[in-house]
Order: structure tokens, then C-alpha cells, then sequence
């Protein structure tokens, strides 16, 4: 067997209360593309920080080419080769797109001086690889959550390194945009480069990837071929048990429309109408770019509306910001939860709490023991993996990140719970556990949105599915008559074989 170009053997890392990795190891071989497989909070991101240098092992060897290394920090690992896409984009919107790419390493003459024009050059040719459709002296704060990905991406691609880690890098990407990633991995893994490639995808893995080490609980679990295995033998040697149903939708009595919405126009969407249930979960499918966050956002304040009108158990609603849509009992998810969710330098309890104190105070004092006993029970509840309630949140795992950002809205209590790419990132056994605790939900009464990418997740977890295309609704379906077929007809904008009569006028009942 070839050997490998880089090779992890038997690390150990702990933290304060935490063993994040106990004798993991991993192998990459020159022109193949190792998947890098486990739940969330099971070591992977703290492996490849240990490799980078980010952290330092506490026992254990890593071999590049051969020689026993210990890089100082992401810059030494670069020099030798290794470079690593993270998950959360590190980047800087108020630069431009070559600026960006080329930070901290611009082209420079022998005096000294950038050579913008063989920056922007070079930028461009980087764009061009990744059928990016922008010049590199775009801003990137004028991109796309997608397109500074693929931006994150041609700056690992700029180094012209040997050893690609790439953590979830398709997570914002349209399918277009992911063809786009594949084509040029095929391309590195001819070129002879090893690639790390970390994803909660189990469909990417079995299309791009050639073998697959599985770790879990920080514990080096195997190695084997993709030809060698499939999907329920690798969930079952990740969480170490078998999943029986993946999308465990369960059937309740609706009750009265919670969510009118009427005639609607705003940032992005126009003249949208429809209603949710109490006891419901309304399903909202469509491309990237469709209008499904603007219109989630409209709703609950976070971007202005223009026109129509919103109703929430009969009680006309008018929220011009956040704090308006949480007052009229909606909470909303969001699917960036570095940007919008949570705040990583803050701990576990202040994030969950966040929006809670006026529940949880009395006057101008907050009552402190009700709300440690209320982290607590969420903490249970969501099965949250952290040593504690005061841990600062960023050091969680973004599984655990995302639970935190859930149990964060349900901690208003809300009559509407909004959940935007809730499982984003999220290991199958996280999603499992999140599927369930959503159902626990809707069987309580709650009305529930949930805005997915992931056309299986709408199709198994949903009870209606509205399908979105250029800011309008172009489809609605229940759940029997809903298939991959007819959502993706009404996402491009067809005319799909079978369809519900979308809800054009919604103020009957009981908002009449």
C-alpha cells in the first residue's frame, strides 16, 4: 500500500474537565481523499488544530513525508504544505475578494511595493477554477454566504499546498457551486495532493471520497474504503449504535391557525401568503437564493416589510426588529449561527439565556437560580456536550454550538418556532436527537417552520411543504403527495406533476 504523506498517531489532547482526543490517529495518502468521519464533539476540528499547530498534543506523534514534526502555529503548517478550509469563515468582508485571499502574504516587488495587478491576476484565475462569477476586486461583504465560501476555498487553493483539510466546506454551497468544489478535488487528488475531507454529508462522502477513518468519543474507531462500507455501517460505527428511522416524524391533532401570513412583500420576497398550525410543521424548500431566510426574517422583524399583513393567534402583528417578532411569541434560528445565533466568547448560559431575562427577572433584577436551574435542564434536555454552564461557548463543538442556538429560542417560550438550517453542520446523531426533541414540540402545540436545504429532511420531518422560486411561492404540497421530484420542479420555477392550491387567502377562521 502506498505510504501516507502524512500520518497522526495515538494523539491525546485534554482540556480543563475535557479528554477532546484520546489516541486518535489518522492517515493521508498523496492523491487520495480521506473523509474524516464522527459526531460532533468526537475530536475532528480538534485533531486538525492539533496537526495545524493551533493546539499542542499532549502525547503522540505526526509524521509529514516521513519526519516527525510539531508545527508552531496555522503559518508553519502552511509553509510546509498543509493548509485547512475551516468550517467558520475567517475573512474580511470590508476587503476585496483578492485582498482577502492574499492577506498577510501579498505579492510585493523587490522594494517592497503590492503588485496589485498580478494580485488581482492570480485572484482571478483562482475565481475562475471555482466557477466563481465575480472579479477578485468585488468586496467580498458584497458575497453570498456560498460565494465566501468558495472564496475561503481559493485561499487554501493559493498555497498550492500538498495537504488540503477541508471542514465542511460544502455547508453554504449550492449544488452548482459543489459541483464546482468536486471538479477541482478530482483534479488535486490527480495532482497527486492528500486531502482531509470533514462533512456531515453522508452522500458527498460516498461521491468524493476514497477511504474513511471514523473517530469517536476522541478515539480512533478505523480506517476502510469507501467500496468497503455504507451509509448504516458508517452511522453505526460513528455514534456506536444503529439508527432505526433517520426522520422520525410523528403524526399529532392540529390545532387553530398560529401564523397568518397575507399577501407579504418585503427585502427579497413578494406577495407570499400562508398559515401554519399550532401542532404543525410547515416545511420551506427551494434553492439558495429562493427568498426562504428573507421571508423567515420579514416575519420576524429582522428585515422590513413592505407590504401585507401577519397575524399570530388572531392578534395582528407589525415587527419592525427582532425584538418585536420575539415579543409577538416568535423565535427564530438562524442558519448562521456565528453571525446571527450566538455570541462565541460569551458562555453556554449567558448565550441560552440571552433572550430569556425578561422571563427570568423580576423588575431590573435577574433571578440568577431560575435561571441556572433553566440552562441546566436544556443543557439535559438537548444533551449538550460541554463540562459546563459557565463554558465559553466558542470551545463547543458546532453541533453543540447549534443545540445551544435552539434551546436559546425555546427559552422565550415562543408560540412559533422558526428553525433555518437547524441541523447545518450536525452530525447524524446530533440530528437525530434534534428530530426528536422538534417533535416533542409540535406535540406540546408548538407551531414550527423549518427552512431546509436538505430535501430529505423537509420530506421526512414535515407535515406541509411550501416550495419557494425567485421570492414567491411556487408550490405547496402535503406530505403524502410531496416528492424530491415535485419540490425540485417548483424550486427551478416548472410546473410540478401534483400540487396543492397554494393559500392565497389566509385570513379565514379564526383571523377572519
Amino acid at each position: 500500500m502506498t505510504q501516507p504523506i502524512l500520518s497522526l498517531k495515538n494523539i491525546e489532547k485534554g482540556f480543563p474537565g475535557v479528554k477532546a482526543l484520546d489516541g486518535a490517529s489518522l492517515n493521508v495518502y498523496p492523491g487520495k481523499v480521506m473523509a474524516l468521519m464522527g459526531e460532533n464533539g468526537a475530536g475532528k476540528s480538534t485533531l486538525m488544530k492539533v496537526l495545524t499547530g493551533i493546539y499542542r498534543r499532549d502525547a503522540g506523534e505526526i509524521e509529514y513525508h516521513g519526519v516527525p514534526v510539531q508545527f508552531k502555529g496555522p503559518r508553519d503548517s502552511q509553509i510546509a504544505g498543509i493548509s485547512i478550509i475551516h468550517q467558520e469563515l475567517n475573512l474580511i468582508p470590508e476587503l476585496t475578494i483578492a485582498e482577502n485571499i492574499f492577506l498577510g502574504r501579498e505579492i510585493v516587488s523587490v522594494f517592497g511595493r503590492i503588485q496589485w495587478k498580478e494580485m488581482y491576476q492570480k485572484a482571478d484565475a483562482l475565481l475562475e477554477r471555482l466557477n466563481v462569477a465575480h472579479r477578485s476586486n468585488t468586496l467580498l461583504g458584497d458575497l453570498s454566504l456560498g460565494e465566501q465560501q468558495m472564496v475561503e476555498i481559493a485561499k487554501a487553493l493559493s498555497f498550492e499546498s500538498k495537504v488540503i483539510i477541508m471542514d465542511e466546506p460544502t455547508d453554504a454551497l449550492t449544488d452548482t457551486e459543489t459541483a464546482s468544489l468536486f471538479k477541482v478535488i478530482n483534479e488535486l487528488r490527480e495532482q497527486g495532493c492528500g486531502i482531509v475531507y470533514i462533512s456531515h454529508r453522508l452522500k458527498e462522502i460516498f461521491e468524493i471520497c476514497d477511504d474513511i477513518t471514523v473517530l469517536r468519543d476522541g478515539k480512533f474507531i478505523g480506517q476502510c474504503a469507501v467500496a468497503d462500507t455504507d451509509e448504516d455501517g458508517l452511522i453505526e460505527k460513528m455514534v456506536g449504535r444503529r439508527l432505526d428511522e433517520q426522520y422520525p416524524r410523528v403524526s399529532v391533532p392540529q390545532g387553530d391557525i398560529c401564523l397568518a401570513v397575507e399577501q407579504v412583500s418585503g427585502a427579497g420576497v413578494e406577495e407570499i401568503s400562508f398559515n401554519v398550525r399550532h401542532g404543525e410543521i410547515l416545511g420551506i424548500s427551494g434553492l439558495m437564493g429562493a427568498g426562504r431566510t428573507e421571508l423567515m426574517k420579514v416575519i420576524y422583524g429582522a428585515l422590513p416589510k413592505s407590504a401585507g399583513q401577519v397575524w399570530i393567534d388572531g392578534q395582528k402583528i407589525d415587527a419592525h426588529s427582532p425584538q418585536d417578532g420575539l415579543k409577538a411569541g416568535i423565535a427564530y434560528i438562524s442558519e448562521d449561527r456565528k453571525g446571527d445565533g450566538l455570541i462565541l466568547g460569551l458562555s453556554v448560559k449567558d448565550n441560552m439565556s440571552l433572550c430569556a431575562l425578561k422571563q427570568l427577572s423580576h423588575g431590573m433584577q435577574i433571578k440568577h437560580s431560575e435561571e441556572k436551574l433553566a440552562v441546566d435542564d436544556f443543557i439535559q434536555l438537548f444533551n449538550i456536550k460541554t463540562p459546563k454552564r459557565e463554558q465559553i461557548i466558542g470551545n463547543l463543538s458546532g453541533g453543540n454550538q447549534q443545540k445551544v442556538a435552539i434551546a436559546k429560542g425555546l427559552m422565550t417560550r415562543p408560540k412559533l418556532l422558526i428553525l433555518d438550517e437547524p441541523t447545518r453542520g450536525v452530525d447524524v446523531g446530533a440530528k437525530k436527537e434534534i428530530y426528536q426533541l422538534i417533535n416533542e414540540f409540535k406535540a406540546d402545540g408548538m407551531s414550527i417552520i423549518l427552512v431546509s436545504s436538505e430535501m430529505p429532511e423537509v420530506l421526512g420531518m414535515s407535515d406541509r411543504i411550501l416550495v419557494m422560486h425567485e421570492g414567491r411561492i411556487s408550490g405547496e404540497f402535503s406530505a403524502k403527495e410531496a416528492n424530491q421530484e415535485n419540490l425540485l420542479a417548483c424550486a427551478v420555477g416548472k410546473q410540478p406533476a401534483q400540487s396543492l392550491q397554494p393559500t392565497d387567502n389566509v385570513l379565514n377562521e379564526e383571523t377572519a
